[in-house]
């Protein structure tokens, strides 16, 4: 299996993210402070660099969201991030 060369990497703004938290299926799972979230995954953004692979930041807006994931019949949690991400930087290719 070949490893993709582009990843989309879900990022929130700090003005949306508790919104975010409040919102999402698995919101809780989320850090309560932003700055604990950035940190986290800003490490694992670099890792990932480090492999080889580009980072595409994908701001995940509030009520964008909300509404791919109404259309596409997904729970608001990690999966559908993702798959909103990938498909987000599918789409500008």
């Amino acid at each position: 299996m070949t490893r993709p060369r582009r990843v989309g990497l879900p990022w929130y703004a700090i003005e949306h993210y508790e919104a975010l938290r409040a919102s999402l299926a698995d919101g809780a799972k989320l850090p309560p402070a932003y700055e604990t979230w950035r940190i986290a995954t800003e490490q694992t953004e670099r890792e990932v660099q480090r492999s080889g692979v580009e980072v595409v930041r994908v701001l995940i807006e509030p009520e964008a969201f909300a509404t791919w994931c109404e259309r596409e019949g997904a729970p608001a949690d990690g999966t559908a991030r993702a798959r909103y991400a990938a498909e987000a930087i599918a789409a500008a290719e």
